[in-house]
């Protein structure tokens, strides 16, 4: 079998959940072996990533590639179908990298660290089959497994109210893929074929009506994991008890599930319906931005305050998903990158600094930033990030999205105006909060039970590695973009021209900035007023 028909996204897709199935043969050791294990397992998984990408990838193809498709359940109509293409390739890559770092963070895990080792090994292979898979059956059956792992992994080893907040979860994810399960069955029995494959559903010619019904079902679904207000309710919570590498997946990988899904079916499968919920998007990008600024603002718990960031920086992946720009829709892919980097490294750090100070309470902290330097400087680094310091991705993505909107012909000069005014109250916000709480941890009023405490050590080599792996690539694409741009460009590029061509009563107007469609024609959408 040469390279070219070799299986490689289910091998990667398999591997470590393969590998996760050895873990109860290994010797107990302290759980050390069980960690070296899953280490290397994450590591040559992320390898065989790399190495696809860089081996049967094409930057210049628009659509899937490296696809493997086999009968599984014919009976029902189920296939294991699974491909990549700009969409879910930066993703994928994303999973792998914020996964194997995750495993390296696990290593202060002392409690069962067989079961916690497994089921991270088992959700990396889970979160990867989201975004490659091809097949709605697939795909919710995948999207259901990545949440049993995280279930466990909150309710075993998460803080005091852990059993609240896992239940909080699997209510809020799992009974909103109800939705998924409905409206995806709707479409593949739509018509005169029965269907579960992307590319045919996509290509069904459906009612206006149908395709709201369906849009309507998917938005609450994929809107709960994103999440959008006022779906958001459980992550606030669900992180306010996880661990640090929990607090990884879930802000690294498991949000950009949804805005994944919200691209590919919403907007790639229902153009038209997604042309009547556009100026929704936008009205629930600018309350997410600016609502969870208020709240992460008044927050004093600093896992909950990172977490309602968090909900804020996702709003703009709404406001790029509803622009109808190239540009628009270049920065929503960037901020999921982007954000999934900058996520990850912060609740790491949160993590980190609970293990210290053995308090999540801005109010009990103060005062370490003298014996904590080389951890003053990460969090600085970080929160730099997070709130969009020039020369770094955060800065690129969200930029991209701002003159993306500003610059849309889809909507009323007013619309946009009042906009972007409203969705810069958030990004003003997000500098104050962040370098206020940077103060109140490092240089508040100093309390003495705490800073003479014997366990208030400075970073170690571990945790700086880390760090490190997740700001280089955060700089790198804040000062580069196009590193990560061009993996998608000729994806996203197609996707535009077919949301712009599913508009009605078309205008032919010149482009964005961008200069992307090629002369393609659009209409000036109807967006509701905000007065």
């Amino acid at each position: 079998m040469d390279a070219a028909t070799f299986p490689w996204l289910t091998t990667i897709i398999l591997f470590p959940i393969a590998a996760a199935l050895l873990i109860p043969l290994l010797p107990d050791k302290g759980g050390q072996t069980v960690r070296w294990y899953s280490l290397v397992v994450g590591l040559l998984d992320f390898v065989l990533i790399i190495y696809a990408f860089c081996t049967q990838y094409s930057l210049s193809e628009p659509g899937l590639q490296m696809v493997e498709s086999y009968a599984w359940a014919p009976q029902i109509g189920l296939n294991w179908s699974v491909g990549a293409d700009g969409i879910s390739m930066p993703l994928i890559l994303l999973t792998g990298f914020i996964t194997t770092l995750a495993m390296l963070a696990a290593w202060p895990v002392t409690m069962k660290p067989k079961l916690f080792y497994f089921l991270l090994l088992t959700m990396y292979g889970a979160q990867i089959a989201v975004f490659a898979v091809q097949d709605m059956l697939l795909f919710f059956l995948t999207w259901e497994l990545e949440l049993i792992p995280v279930y466990l992994l909150l309710s075993i080893w998460g803080g005091k109210k852990r059993f609240y907040a896992a239940t909080k979860f699997i209510l809020y994810t799992a009974g909103s893929s109800l939705f998924i399960l409905v409206a995806g069955l709707a479409m593949a029995f739509y018509g005169d074929t029965i269907t579960f494959d992307f590319q045919a559903l996509a290509a069904k010619n459906y009612t206006l009506g149908f395709e709201l019904l369906v849009y309507t079902g998917f938005l609450i679904a994929y809107g709960v994991k994103l999440p959008i207000i006022p779906f958001h309710t459980w992550l606030p919570d669900a992180h306010g008890e996880a661990t640090a590498p929990v607090h990884m997946l879930l802000a690294g990988i498991l949000l950009k599930m949804g805005g994944y899904a919200l691209l590919r079916m919403n907007a790639g499968m229902l153009p038209e319906a997604h042309a009547k919920f556009a100026p929704v998007l936008i009205i629930l990008g600018i309350v997410n931005i600016v609502y969870a600024a208020l709240t992460s603002f008044a927050q004093r718990n600093l896992k909950r305050k990172i977490a309602y960031s968090s909900i804020s920086h996702m709003g703009f992946v709404l406001i790029g998903l509803a622009s109808f720009t190239n540009l628009g829709i270049t920065g929503m892919m960037l901020q999921m990158v982007s954000h999934g980097l900058i996520g990850a490294s912060l609740f790491f750090l949160v993590g980190a600094t609970y293990d210290r100070t053995h308090t999540l309470m801005l109010d009990e902290m103060g005062g370490v930033g003298q014996k904590m330097n080389k951890m003053f400087a990460l969090w600085t680094a970080c929160t730099m990030a997070s709130l969009a310091l020039p020369g770094m991705s955060g800065f690129v993505a969200e930029l991209m999205v701002f003159v993306g909107f500003a610059t849309s012909d889809a909507y009323s000069l007013t619309f946009r105006i009042v906009g972007v005014s409203l969705a810069a109250i958030g990004v003003v916000l997000t500098p104050i909060y962040l370098l206020s709480m940077l103060r109140e941890i490092f240089y508040g009023p100093e309390n003495e039970e705490l800073t003479s405490h014997e366990v208030l050590v400075d970073a170690e080599p571990r945790e700086i590695y880390i760090i490190t792996c997740l700001l280089i690539p955060i700089i790198g694409i804040g000062l580069y973009p196009k590193a990560i741009t061009q993996i998608y460009a000729s994806s996203t590029d197609a996707l535009t021209q077919r949301l712009r061509a599913a508009v009605p009563g078309l205008v032919q107007t010149a482009d964005a900035p961008s200069q992307q469609f090629q002369g393609q024609p659009v209409a000036v959408l109807e967006a509701p007023s905000l007065q």
